[in-house]
């Protein structure tokens, strides 16, 4: 089975070098070259343009930034779904609103070629390692041409529904962690006069029933961050986290559902972008709301 990857950013060249890691054949596009260079010096193919990478593989795997990023890539003349596609199978991993799959599923079918969606659990280490949670949502017994191919990125593959059911249980698995953040922040403001090291207060913290696997998994770089004030290494950025949570309240509006802490917890990052954070990572929402949010 040839394989093509759209959007080398991190979690894309994760995947990608999970997937040359075991053995696959990989192609791939990205808007700058020289991002996938990494890829292409461990055994990946080229391909000048996402409708070239289409045409020469059998299965498309997108990890994208945003809506804005997804329309572009698969549309347009050069775009995945421009050129000979029939019988090809499309993947998209991106954090979107439900809708989103449910119209690039119709506009697959038009084009004979087959569309799931399996926005994906997880950072850059787990995607590394082949162990990300993927939330699929589409035909189940086109599931099952790919279940292999998701088996090797993914330690846990759910099938949760038809097009649309996959974007909207990632967000709700997304949503408390994004208000832990903030609740995270201002339970470390509490602590804060004691004056105690930051790795051994993030590391109680992690030991008690309210500390999630986050907390395990990422301790070391929040105590790093609150210590120095500043993270060069960049996960997740507050941009992404705001887009992901405005997501959230879109789709409540839609169905109806009211999520007034994730509207607070929002309100929130999007001061903290306005300070200048947006392309920080997430880590250093923290040290903001120490220094400044939680200044009555």
């Amino acid at each position: 089975m040839q394989i093509g990857i759209a959007g080398i950013g991190k979690m894309g060249a994760a995947v990608g070098a999970r997937l040359l890691s075991t053995g696959h054949s990989l192609t791939v596009w990205n808007r700058s070259a020289q991002r996938a260079q990494p890829l292409l010096d461990a055994g990946a193919t080229w391909a000048d343009s996402p409708k070239a990478l289409a045409e020469s593989v059998d299965v498309v795997i997108t990890l994208l930034t945003n809506e804005a990023a997804i329309d572009e890539v698969y549309g347009g003349d050069s775009g995945l779904l421009a050129g000979h596609v029939a019988n090809k199978i499309f993947i998209d991993m991106s954090t979107v609103r439900p809708a989103k799959p449910q119209e690039l599923a119709q506009r697959a079918q038009a084009v004979k070629a087959t569309f799931l969606e399996c926005p994906v659990g997880g950072s850059v280490g787990p995607a590394k390692e082949g162990k990300l949670l993927g939330f699929v949502g589409g035909d189940a017994q086109e599931l099952l041409k790919v279940k292999a191919l998701l088996d090797v990125i993914c330690r846990r593959v759910e099938h949760v529904g038809p097009h649309g059911a996959g974007a909207t249980m990632k967000l709700a698995i997304n949503l408390p962690l994004m208000v832990y953040w903030q609740t995270l922040g201002e339970a470390l403001s509490l602590v804060e006069p004691l004056g105690l090291d930051p790795k051994r207060v993030i590391d109680i913290f992690a030991d008690t029933s309210g500390g999630p696997n986050m907390l395990k998994v990422r301790g070391g770089m929040i105590a790093q961050t609150l210590s120095q004030h500043k993270s060069d290494q960049v996960t997740v950025n507050v941009s992404t986290m705001r887009k992901d949570m405005q997501a959230m309240l879109d789709q409540g509006q839609a169905t109806h559902k009211q999520l007034p802490l994730t509207a607070l917890a929002l309100q929130q990052f999007e001061s903290a972008a306005h300070s200048g954070l947006d392309d920080r990572d997430c880590t250093e929402l923290l040290v903001w709301w120490l220094s400044q949010g939680s200044r009555a």
